[in-house]
């Protein structure tokens, strides 16, 4: 298969835990066409596993991220096996002594791709689901002059104690695995992948989701087991589990303030945020539940509270499962773009 995205070289990064990792990448791709006066620019970053792949689903023409009228920057994620990962840094910070990476760390990272390498100083727009929201947020608060507007979708600022939970069960699931060996595995933990699968499954998609059945009626799977193994199992099998485990703690210790910016006050690290925003929760989104929306929004001098009418939980903002659900955040990309 041949390469389809590009790899900004950090040289040796310092990270916010202190260590600095030599030769340091970045990988992004870009769609569409920079104009003369490099201001139609979208910056939309990855999710927890997720490579700029599995973003693409938002992009295309006469949809809000046009790459024939903007150009879109998807930054992969530190962590996702297409950046600096456990799963493809040399020794001795490969596996388990990859350092800890902080949404603050990535987005230092993507200013640097943005301005440095592509010698872009002003953006239109920054979006994301879920750590892509995270990784918004901070973009948001970081360089609160150089965008527009921001548009991030079920996701928050600050990672939840009820959600830091959740992860400890996914970190647990994997690390239960006798093949995982503390993270020196020579065969892949796959039983502890495929738990990790069972484990999301309650979460990722709401109540009423199985109560209405739409793993059989929209998904098309047997049964329930089926779902559980097609989708789920599916979903977790190919990654690499030193990789997820990095992206748990991003994700986990995701805090918009914790930096030498804002020294932990969240509430003006928000405050902080100037362009226009359109926070938009799934409604039934069992992680990012709209209560922690509303808090962030009554925190932000220039966001509105948009959320997702969907049952489809966390899934409704991504990626690209549920055609309504596409439609609904389109819609609401193209009216913040419009404004």
């Amino acid at each position: 298969m041949t390469q389809d995205y590009e790899i900004f070289e950090l040289g040796t990064f310092r990270f916010q835990c202190g260590l600095a990792l030599p030769d340091c990448k970045l990988a992004y791709k870009t769609y569409g066409t920079l104009n003369a006066a490099k201001d139609n620019v979208i910056v939309y970053p990855t999710w927890y596993s997720g490579q700029h792949y599995d973003n693409e689903w938002l992009i295309g023409p006469g949809m809000a991220l046009d790459p024939e009228k903007y150009f879109i920057i998807i930054p992969n994620m530190f962590g996702n096996g297409l950046s600096s990962s456990p799963s493809n840094t040399p020794e001795p910070y490969n596996a388990d002594r990859f350092p800890n990476v902080t949404a603050y760390d990535n987005v230092k990272a993507q200013h640097r791709l943005v301005t440095e390498k592509l010698g872009i100083e002003k953006i239109r727009m920054v979006t994301g689901w879920s750590m892509g929201a995270l990784q918004t947020f901070h973009w948001g608060a970081m360089y609160p002059d150089m965008m527009d507007l921001i548009a991030p979708f079920c996701g928050s600022a600050k990672c939840s104690r009820h959600n830091y939970v959740f992860l400890e069960g996914v970190k647990a699931a994997l690390r239960a695995d006798a093949a995982w060996e503390n993270g020196r595995y020579t065969s892949k933990p796959e039983k502890g992948l495929r738990a990790v699968g069972r484990v999301y499954a309650g979460w990722g998609l709401s109540q009423s989701f199985y109560r209405e059945e739409l793993d059989l009626k929209a998904l098309g799977y047997a049964s329930l087991e089926d779902f559980l193994i097609g989708f789920w199992e599916g979903f977790f099998l190919p990654k690499d589990a030193n990789n997820l485990l990095t992206m748990a703690w991003t994700w986990q210790n995701g805090d918009l303030s914790a930096n030498e910016i804002y020294n932990g006050d969240f509430k003006a690290a928000l405050g902080a945020i100037k362009a226009k925003a359109y926070v938009m929760p799934g409604q039934t989104d069992l992680y990012f539940p709209p209560e922690d929306s509303q808090i962030e929004v009554a925190n932000m001098p220039n966001a509105q509270y948009v959320p997702i009418p969907s049952i489809w939980g966390h899934f409704a903002g991504g990626p690209g499962t549920n055609p309504d659900d596409v439609k609904f955040v389109d819609d609401k990309l193209k009216e913040l773009l419009a404004s």
